[in-house]
């Protein structure tokens, strides 16, 4: 088992992770053992307009709204980013999952697509709390090893599956624009590798 580290004093402010990486390459169980080593992190909660598969909760895994509601709220400027995934779902994150807690000393960590990494990044080019608190971390996963996690996932048929690696091959792309790159192996090794970088981050 991963020792967990204590929470440092004295850092220099608030941390937001944002973790990138290909469908199965395990970034949301990265962001719940952070959340849950309790070490002083939140995860944010992003948005999307895909329907929630089983197990999964509005609210904890993602905001769930109808295309209608998500219209309204792009509208109203309530999100921080938004982009289309897989030509036919919206993903967004709301800024009032973000900047609310940042501005008041928060630790966040989040999972994002690409898209959302880039739109994050101009954001913070323009916003000093979001600058100061974000770091990008993309985990990269050899394409044998991907392919199999998501056939164990169990979650989409091989349409879906085909689909998904083909947009991760132009994911893993994006990767040199990362602050970090974690190289999948295990996932208590994943998980050490974000802890370690956490300390670099807070160093």
């Amino acid at each position: 088992m991963t020792p967990e580290p204590s929470p440092r004093t004295g850092a220099s402010g608030p941390v937001l992770l944002v973790l990138a990486g290909p469908a199965g390459s395990g970034k949301s169980t990265l962001c719940d053992r952070l959340v849950a080593a309790g070490i002083g992190f939140a995860r944010v909660v992003t948005s999307t307009t895909r329907s929630p598969r089983e197990g999964e909760v509005n609210g904890v895994h993602y905001h769930f709204f109808t295309p209608q509601e998500f219209d309204a709220k792009v509208a109203g400027g309530e999100f921080l980013e938004w982009a289309w995934v897989h030509g036919e779902r919206r993903y967004g994150t709301l800024a009032a999952s973000v900047l609310g807690p940042l501005q008041v000393g928060g630790n966040l960590v989040m999972s994002v697509d690409v898209q959302g990494v880039e739109s994050l990044r101009r954001i913070a080019a323009g916003n000093p709390v979001l600058r100061r608190a974000m770091t990008t971390v993309f985990i990269v996963v050899d394409y044998g090893r991907l392919l199999a996690r998501m056939r164990e996932r169990g979650k989409d048929n091989e349409a879906e599956i085909a689909r998904r690696m083909a947009t991760a091959e132009a994911e893993l792309r994006e990767a040199p624009k990362f602050d970090y790159v974690i190289e999948s192996r295990m996932r208590d090794e994943d998980f050490a590798a974000l802890l370690a970088i956490l300390e670099k981050v807070r160093a």
